[in-house]
């Protein structure tokens, strides 16, 4: 069973990736590493190295502390389930980039951030 930490980081770096529109061999790619193995990071069945967040924060382009946002602070609970994860999840699950596209004009819209690498 994954550990909350590891599966709550591996939730972040879905997160951010996806709103980086890189997919998972994108990031692989640039780790030397097979998307399955993002897979796993992404799941929290693997847990992610401090050299390999390191890498991971400067692909993205956020800082590291990014992975750990959202944590509680000084207790052995489960951490905080964070909405904007399972957003960015049901997002990524969309098949028809012209949808997905829509939607993200759309959060774009109400938000008032422009989504980066948005090309």
């Amino acid at each position: 069973m994954s550990h909350p930490v590891d599966t709550h980081v591996g939730g972040r770096l879905k997160q951010i990736r996806t709103l980086r529109r890189m997919s998972q061999t994108d990031v692989a790619r640039k780790l030397s590493l097979s998307f399955q193995q993002i897979q796993k990071y992404e799941i929290g069945s693997n847990r992610i190295a401090a050299s390999r967040l390191f890498e991971l924060a400067q692909i993205l382009e956020v800082p590291p502390s990014y992975f750990f946002e959202g944590l509680h602070d000084n207790s052995n609970g489960a951490p905080y389930s964070d909405p904007g994860v399972q957003i960015v999840s049901a997002l990524a699950s969309i098949k028809d980039p012209a949808l997905k596209a829509r939607i993200v004009t759309f959060i774009e819209d109400v938000s008032g951030v422009t989504v980066a690498n948005r090309g």
